[in-house]
């Protein structure tokens, strides 16, 4: 996940004007330099590892929207933001339905806009990838509840003939005299024993990680099982999108929640009365309307959050404590969480 002065920014534009403009104003922002070609099959031979692609239709060589078809094949394509002269607004409406992520027309606000575009579509890029480790975690969790569920059933279906084996092996050994029978029985207690360790340690399986067994093959590291993670306490999460909701919840899992997922405003005011809550994160409503969907702030013990497309303003005066703009970045929202429900 790429933050703002670590973006990789590939300029495709053979009009050296325009890439000394833009090179200016993006750097001027905040950005790091980018790098510039001028023809399409530079433009494809720079583009692994780059972020954002800022591509003119019209290239020597190819056209721009060639260009992006064959950026689209990447495994881990950048996201394109194509940029055409005014008037050809049709060639950029074909980009979009194309995989573009943007436009930008060369015309008086084009220096205004870049900034604003660029980072917005280094966010939503951002936030794409989180849903990704999202899915990824979520497929964790249900892979390792399996396990501990697992490992109940071994603790249940192995202590019980265990703990009768080593009562057996104690009463043998208050009857032998053979020391070479009673130095066989001590190396059985042994094994016994690394047997009912090995067991009680698997309570912590859903902790484990895991390592390689052999070439191919892994297996749970029982040695590896974590103590308890951080709890800051309960974080209600009201968002309509489903995508987005699960970026909030990975990030507040994250950070140390307890994350309980509100399906509607009845429920999240139901639960927003549960003593303990520390945290709400909502998306606001339609620009105009209420902004907490029909909650009620009045006096609470929690922070509130609101995730916004304005400017937030109506938010904030209806007692919001904290507004973060859409499309939010991931990798500062946890630090914005924590900033606000420090104080």
């Amino acid at each position: 996940m790429a933050t703002r002065n670590e973006l990789r920014i590939l300029i495709v534009d053979d009009d050296p004007a325009i890439v000394r403009l833009l090179t200016a104003v993006l750097t001027a922002d905040g950005f790091p330099a980018p790098t510039a070609v001028e023809t399409g099959s530079d433009a494809l031979a720079a583009s692994d590892g780059v972020d954002v692609v800022l591509l003119d239709h019209n290239l020597p060589d190819m056209q721009g929207t060639e260009v992006l078809e064959y950026l689209n094949r990447h495994p881990q394509p950048p996201s394109v933001v194509f940029i055409t002269a005014h008037g050809d607004e049709s060639v950029a409406a074909t980009a979009l339905r194309h995989g573009a992520e943007d436009y930008l027309v060369k015309d008086a606000s084009l220096v205004k806009l870049v900034p604003q575009v660029v980072e917005r579509v280094r966010r939503t890029r951002a936030l794409r990838e989180s849903l990704a480790a999202a899915e990824r975690n979520l497929m964790l969790i249900e892979r390792r509840t399996a396990l501990g569920e697992m490992s109940v059933t071994l603790r249940h279906e192995i202590n019980n003939p265990l703990m009768s084996a080593m009562a057996e092996v104690e009463l043998l050994l208050d009857d032998v005299g053979d020391a070479a029978q009673r130095e066989a029985l001590l190396n059985v207690q042994r094994s016994l024993g690394r047997i009912r360790d090995t067991v009680n340690r698997t309570r912590d399986i859903k902790t484990a990680e895991s390592k390689e067994y052999l070439e191919g093959v892994r297996m749970v590291d029982l040695d590896t099982t974590t103590g308890a993670e951080p709890h800051l306490g309960p974080a209600l999460v009201y968002v309509a999108d489903e995508s987005l909701r699960r970026v909030v919840i990975l990030l507040l899992d994250r950070a140390g929640y307890t994350v309980i997922r509100c399906d509607s405003v009845a429920d999240l005011e139901r639960q927003a009365g549960s003593l303990g809550i520390r945290l709400i994160v909502l998306s606001s409503g339609i620009p105009g309307g209420d902004p907490f969907r029909g909650l009620d702030p009045g006096q609470r013990d929690y922070t509130l959050v609101a995730l916004v497309p304005d400017d937030g303003a109506s938010a904030i005066a209806s007692g919001a404590d904290h507004v973060i703009h859409l499309p939010f970045d991931p990798a500062t929202f946890e630090e914005e969480i924590a900033a606000v429900t420090r104080r």
